[in-house]
């Protein structure tokens, strides 16, 4: 997403472009209606990672203190990438299917509605 400065003249570095990230970069995760995360968690991936080691390796770093993690059902979970409706494919590369530097993953399931329902 584009940041405009308020001033034309501006002129400062861009400290988190892709370039910074040795070979990786950073995807946004989110799980909506689970308030214990109060914002979505920025990993750095390689662009080549496939969306099922994705989900199934690196999001457990983040996701797993919560309850009801282990209760996920992949096959019913949605997802949104960068707002719109998404449908993954687990053994394609995340950059083949259009998640890039910065893109927000947002996923939703539908039977978990957060640790003592406070998602609803």
């Amino acid at each position: 997403m584009p940041v405009h400065a308020y001033t034309p003249d501006y002129n400062g570095e861009v400290r988190d472009r892709v370039g910074n990230f040795h070979g990786n970069q950073i995807v946004y995760l989110g799980w909506d209606h689970h308030l214990m995360f109060c914002a979505a968690f920025a990993f750095p991936v390689p662009p080549t990672l496939t969306f099922r080691l994705l989900r199934d390796e690196v999001m457990v770093e983040g996701f797993e203190p919560h309850p009801e993690w282990s209760r996920i059902d992949w096959d019913r979970a949605t997802w949104l990438l960068n707002g719109q409706v998404f449908e993954p494919q687990l053994d394609v590369a995340l950059i083949d299917q259009g998640i890039d530097h910065k893109s927000l993953l947002r996923f939703q399931t539908p039977d978990l509605k957060g640790f003592q329902d406070a998602g609803v």
